[in-house]
């Protein structure tokens, strides 16, 4: 007869059943909780389109085209200086090669100890004078005598040779009168070029030394140049745009620490990343109502050679300065300033905020959203960055191959402008269209939302 098991408590068989139930019950609720979650709200935006010009951009320094240091002529005791520090003076005035006029009195040497010498040399040159008429009288007396044959041959020839000393020192005197002259002359030091003059390094009552005594500088300030060193590449484009000299591309300046960008209507305008169809070339000028701490200038001197420790080549462009409303000059020599030259003609391109581009071991890359609302990772080569902020991307490219991928953006493609590190490719989000952000302008975008 078989044996029979025990049958197990009721109790305990509901407790099982019910927990079991529970548990899927659970999940099931958990499963349907993170369907339920809505995507990422992403801010989105079409790229800009507009014309630009490439351009490079470097740290120069300003320096003055006429530098004078102004040194004692002279040995003496400094007199007086009649001339205010830090003031602009006068150069002298030129007609071609001839000198009209003097420049500004700037120092004066005491005059008495070379206006002594003047006064010997001018009494030594009247007693050379004098030597001389003796000298010739007796030399034509003999010479008469001679020639009616009363006379000596030898008295003649020895009253010629006392006639040419005589010469010769009136020669010497003229020329020591005139040196003393000269040297009376250095005791007043006139400004040799217009400029604004720094402060005096000595006072009246000291002495100086010839040739050695610095009394102060002159600058020019009407003009100045930028010194700016070129990488081999972009000197290689310059060439491009010579003919026949040196290249004819506009250069632009802007002083370091300048917070007020150029501001000037979307597409024609210059900015940090291209400039319009006006940008100027050759000889440029500014433009009216221009911003007043952008200069335009042009390139005056390339060096002969290439700095091989650093594979650059020495650049210098002129800039017209200008005035403030103060009436002080807006450049100073020593300037720390950006350089920035246009580099070809303008074209027109495609621009993203900055802000957009992600980076990805050294190459450049956006999120692009697509029909169906998912993000596309998209390569991208990327140029300038202009001073509202856009960076200019190359024209689209479609892919040949599943290894050769898409690069750049189209006109009509929703670029993600913000929360890239929230983002990953083939993710559904849900865009948010708005104007393409600016430097200026625009929502913040540096998060996606969630609603």
């Amino acid at each position: 007869m078989p044996t029979l098991l025990p049958r197990p408590p009721r109790l305990a068989l509901l407790i099982a059943v019910t927990f079991v139930s529970g548990t899927f019950a659970a999940c099931q609720r958990k499963q349907a909780e993170v369907q339920k979650t809505p995507p990422l709200t992403i801010p989105v935006s079409t790229p800009v389109e507009r014309e630009v010009t490439d351009f490079a951009e470097y740290t120069g320094r300003t320096d003055a085209v006429e530098s004078v240091s102004v040194r004692a002529r002279v040995t003496g005791e400094l007199k007086s200086m009649p001339f205010g520090e830090g003031t602009e003076v006068r150069g002298p005035v030129k007609f071609a090669w001839l000198k009209m006029s003097a420049g500004d009195l700037l120092f004066k040497i005491d005059p008495e100890p070379y206006q002594a010498i003047v006064d010997q040399a001018e009494g030594q040159l009247l007693q050379c004078k004098g030597q001389r008429a003796q000298a010739q009288l007796t030399y034509e007396s003999d010479k008469q005598l001679f020639e009616s044959g009363s006379g000596s041959g030898m008295t003649v020839a020895l009253d010629k040779a006392i006639l040419d000393a005589a010469d010769g020192k009136l020669r010497s005197a003229e020329g020591a009168l005139k040196a003393a002259k000269y040297n009376l002359s250095l005791t007043e030091i006139h400004a040799p070029v217009s400029g604004r003059i720094s402060r005096y390094f000595y006072t009246p009552g000291n002495q100086v030394s010839e040739n050695q005594t610095l009394l102060t500088t002159i600058v020019s300030m009407e003009r100045m140049y930028a010194y700016f060193d070129v990488e081999e590449r972009t000197y290689q484009r310059l060439l491009d745009g010579a003919k026949g000299g040196l290249p004819g591309f506009a250069v632009r300046m802007t002083i370091e620490g300048d917070t007020k960008p150029e501001t000037r209507p979307e597409g024609k305008g210059d900015s940090k990343g291209g400039s319009g169809k006006g940008a100027a070339r050759g000889d440029a000028k500014p433009e009216p109502k221009s911003d007043p701490n952008v200069f335009v200038g042009k390139l005056n001197f390339i060096n002969n050679q290439v700095n091989p420790s650093t594979g650059t080549v020495a650049v210098r462009a002129v800039f017209e300065n200008r005035r403030t409303y103060g009436g002080m000059w807006k450049l100073l020599p020593g300037m720390f300033v950006r350089v920035r030259i246009d580099l070809g003609e303008p074209y027109r391109s495609a621009l993203v905020s900055d802000k957009a581009i992600g980076s990805d071991q050294g190459l450049k890359y956006v999120y692009v959203v697509d029909a169906e609302n998912k993000v596309q990772y998209r390569r991208v080569d990327i140029g300038p960055l202009q001073e509202d902020g856009l960076r200019v991307i190359r024209p689209y490219k479609p892919g040949r191959s599943p290894t050769d991928l898409p690069t750049g953006v189209k006109a009509d493609e929703r670029v993600v402008v913000g929360g890239l590190p929230q983002l990953r490719p083939k993710m559904e989000v849900k865009p948010d269209l708005t104007p393409m952000p600016t430097a200026t302008s625009g929502p913040d975008t540096n998060r996606g939302k969630k609603p």
